[in-house]
């Protein structure tokens, strides 16, 4: 971070608090395993005086007998919080530990998919095709570009940070614009539409993957799916890239004021080359090949006679009769199959990608890059395990039930609509942002309550999922806590040399400010309306099956 950073900074102001009060939490590894030792203490306080909920009789009829055995409810309805630190919860912590780990229902989700966008990043298929894209955009086009290419880009990961922020300058800069505008629109549409997309990917994994662990205190093995959320992060994708185009032009680089090539004072390198040689070029198109065929199988999969994607068992006679059969509903293996559908496209594009250029040259390197993929997991397994723990105790305790109980009565208690509901959220789940970075730290610990507080008012866990990304993603670009801003403001410095912490703050506040506020009423509108989320899911929630 640049000397001007740090003392904007230490200066004091809503920023510097921001970024002290942040800096002061622990990792989120350890954050989890404080909220453990609270749970416990708290489960014990709790059991100790008596606090217990009582289940409503339409509740209780839409529980299955397995929920209720889970949670120790009678015919009467009583559920009470349970201690940890009973010789009953302490023998089951420490048999089912392996079990608890290996069974955290995002793990598996994220992993398979990242196998296989692993390879296709080291390879070197999504900076190639990043770059593709707006490498030669027309003038008038070039932010909307950019921003629909950034987002496109979460895909990618790491690499859209690395690799298309820098390459957003240095197009600016040759159509003889600002290119710290360019940084400022890639960063927007890479950070702050983080959840919006056309496609789903590792975060859809991994954030409903924690949804559906959620969901599962209310409904035994929810059945939650990549693509709950598909057709809402979508339309955020259509809604953000105006929003970024007009921030971008209209705000932001008239701001910015004229450019001068500073190569006159100081040689400024290129971050990325935007020319692509043959080989990559090539790659491209095999790789494009290969995404055909994959998509022509899946589509043999479930289209043709007989094929294993396609539920027809899933309805009835009387069901189909009656036109209560959803296509929806007898597509839920397809969706199901997601996950091993994007892991079979990455490797597939990768291969053929890296066959080319020759950066996969035999099945070894495939392999190897899988290996080097999962090294760089390691992280998200350890913060796994701490999470798939707090979750599992904060279940085994009740209170996840109780207060979900509790909560839902409130909310009926304030009479508010549910789309007023959901807006809160999405601001808090910004407000939040600002001091936890980690979108899925936040969401585990958050999931537990919110997501069958939700239910029980007749929301999907999808749409509190969906909720909960704008918030989330609206925000990061103005918190000093985001783990790649270091590396943003580096990038600016090579362009502006007195671009300091709060400048990129300052610049990147108008985006923030209108991507909370076009979000927040794409939430309101999306369940005001009752419109599907994707995937067979709905705003609407119903115990009463």
């Amino acid at each position: 971070m640049s000397r001007n950073g740090k003392s904007q900074a230490s200066s004091g102001g809503v920023l510097g608090w921001i970024e002290r009060t942040g800096n002061a939490l622990p990792d989120p590894v350890f954050l989890f395993f404080y909220l453990i030792i609270g749970v416990m203490l708290l489960s014990v306080v709790a059991a100790l005086i008596g606090v217990s909920e009582t289940l409503s009789p339409q509740i209780l009829s839409g529980m299955p007998e397995s929920q209720k055995a889970r949670f120790g409810i009678g015919a009467d309805g009583v559920v009470a919080a349970k201690s940890l630190l009973s010789g009953e919860n302490l023998q089951r912590l420490l048999v089912e530990m392996p079990k608890t780990f290996t069974h955290f229902h995002p793990l598996g989700m994220v992993l398979t998919v990242m196998l296989g966008a692993g390879v296709a990043e080291r390879a070197g298929l999504f900076g190639t095709a990043m770059r593709a894209a707006v490498g030669n955009a027309p003038k008038y086009l070039l932010t909307p570009l950019v921003a629909f290419i950034a987002m496109m880009g979460n895909l990618a990961a790491d690499a859209a940070y690395v690799v298309l922020i820098p390459l957003a300058a240095i197009v600016f800069m040759a159509a003889g614009r600002h290119p710290v505008a360019g940084i400022a629109a890639a960063f927007a549409g890479v950070s702050g539409g983080f959840s919006a997309n056309l496609v789903m990917g590792q975060l859809d994994a991994l954030l409903l993957g924690i949804t559906g662990e959620a969901a599962s205190i209310l409904v035994e093995d929810y059945p939650v799916n990549i693509a709950g959320n598909w057709y809402f992060i979508a339309t955020m994708l259509f809604i953000y890239v105006p929003v970024i185009w007009y921030v971008t032009d209209k705000i932001v680089e008239p701001r910015l004021g004229g450019y001068e090539d500073p190569s006159k004072e100081a040689e400024v390198e290129p971050a990325v080359s935007q020319e692509l040689t043959e080989k990559e070029r090539s790659g491209l198109k095999r790789a494009g090949m290969a995404l055909l065929a994959v998509i022509g199988l899946w589509a043999v999969l479930v289209f043709a006679p007989g094929t294993p994607l396609v539920n027809e068992a899933a309805c009835s006679d009387a069901a189909l009769a009656a036109g209560d059969c959803s296509f929806q509903a007898r597509l839920t293996p397809f969706y199901q199959s997601l996950i091993a559908g994007f892991f079979i496209l990455f490797i597939a594009t990768a291969w053929a990608y890296g066959g080319a250029v020759g950066t996969v040259k035999d099945h070894r390197d495939l392999v190897k890059m899988m290996a080097e993929a999962m090294q760089d997991m390691g992280y998200y397994l350890v913060l796994a395990f701490a999470a798939a723990h707090f979750v599992a105790l904060f279940n085994w305790s009740n209170l996840g039930l109780i207060f979900a109980v509790k909560g839902a009565a409130a909310i009926e208690a304030s009479q508010l609509p549910i789309y007023a509901v959901l807006g809160v959220m999405v601001l808090f789940a910004g407000l939040l942002n600002l001091f936890v970075g980690s979108a899925s730290a936040k969401w585990a610990f958050l999931a537990p309550v919110v997501v069958p507080m939700l239910m029980l008012s007749g929301v999907s866990p999808e749409m509190a999922t969906a909720a909960y990304r704008v918030g989330d993603g609206a925000t990061n670009i103005i918190t000093p806590l985001m783990v790649y801003f270091p590396l943003v403001l580096t990038f600016a410095n090579k362009y502006k040399k007195d671009f300091g912490l709060g400048s990129l703050t300052a610049t990147m506040i108008p985006y923030s400010i209108w991507m909370l506020i076009t979000g927040l009423i794409l939430t309101m509108l999306w369940a005001g309306l009752g419109l599907p989320l994707g995937g067979g899911a709905t705003v609407e929630f119903s115990l009463m099956k």
